[in-house]
């Protein structure tokens, strides 16, 4: 073999190296997680979890992960630089901000939002003030009740075959959550799909101590997406903290969200499925 021939294979094998290198370097897509932090020890907690969670899982599966709490942010020109936005606590509440957000969704964005992201109740320091959000995107209205106290739950796999629920059983135990009961009926909207529920083996839910924060029986969604949008809505996101200061004094984390193997699989196929570019 000649000297020059050698050459020329050696340096189609540089090439095809290095190609194979800045695929892999690449990320599929890029996800940017807006927050708040500041409302209730128990979302404070499964915050710090999560941006502890999603970096690692990204570097796992090769997407990008940043986060941010300036929600002065969500305007066209930064969310164009992303595929995915994540509203880990709570929402944007000026109205540029909720214009921009929508007109991402409209125009093919994707989106995950978490337990107190989709609360609101009026009256109250969050309102349920922007409609198109609320009853169109998350078809869910306004904040209807809760369990007390942040409890595990055995939730039911509604739909077996959607690329969210991948290498779940029919059944599995979720991490201790307060749990939310909406106005709107979800079954009744032909826009939304439920992809997790609460089994009625869990019932009672909750152990109170007011009557209403135990469910007995019921229908409630856990999981759902609208499939006019590429978007789906987690209720899990609130960690069980030591209000009593019964352990060490502190309002210490009692349970974690990110420490239960099939929700991480659940977010991860979520994660997977919204920042692919099929719909």
């Amino acid at each position: 073999m000649s000297s020059v021939l050698r050459f020329s294979l050696v340096f189609c094998f540089f090439l095809s190296v290095m190609g194979i290198v800045n695929a892999q370097s690449k990320p599929r897509f890029r996800v940017i997680a807006f927050y708040t932090g500041k409302n209730d020890q128990a979302h404070i907690s499964y915050v710090k979890e999560a941006l502890k969670w999603f970096p690692e899982t990204a570097s796992k599966n090769n997407f990008s992960f940043e986060a941010t709490t300036d929600w002065n942010s969500m305007n066209d020109a930064f969310l164009a630089n992303y595929q995915v936005v994540l509203f880990l606590d709570t929402r944007p509440e000026k109205p540029e901000h909720r214009a921009a957000f929508q007109k991402f969704m409209e125009n093919g964005g994707a989106w995950m939002g978490f337990h107190f992201a989709a609360f609101a109740l009026t009256p109250s320091a969050y309102p349920q003030n922007w409609d198109w959000y609320h009853n169109t995107f998350l078809g869910s209205g306004q904040y209807g009740s809760n369990t007390w106290r942040p409890t595990s739950a055995i939730l039911k796999v509604e739909d077996k075959n959607h690329p969210t629920t991948k290498g779940l059983g029919k059944t599995f135990n979720a991490s201790p959550n307060e749990w939310y009961r909406w106005k709107n009926d979800l079954k009744a909207n032909p826009n939304i799909k439920i992809l997790l529920s609460i089994d009625p083996a869990s019932f009672p839910l909750g152990t109170g101590p007011k009557p209403h924060e135990i469910w007995h029986e019921g229908y409630y969604p856990v999981v759902w997406t609208n499939t006019k949008y590429k978007m789906l809505y987690v209720n899990m996101g609130h960690n069980d903290i030591d209000y009593e200061r019964k352990v060490d004094n502190t309002n210490s984390t009692l349970s974690f969200t990110f420490a239960n193997e099939n929700q991480n699989r659940l977010i991860t196929n979520a994660l997977l499925w919204l920042g692919s570019k099929k719909k």
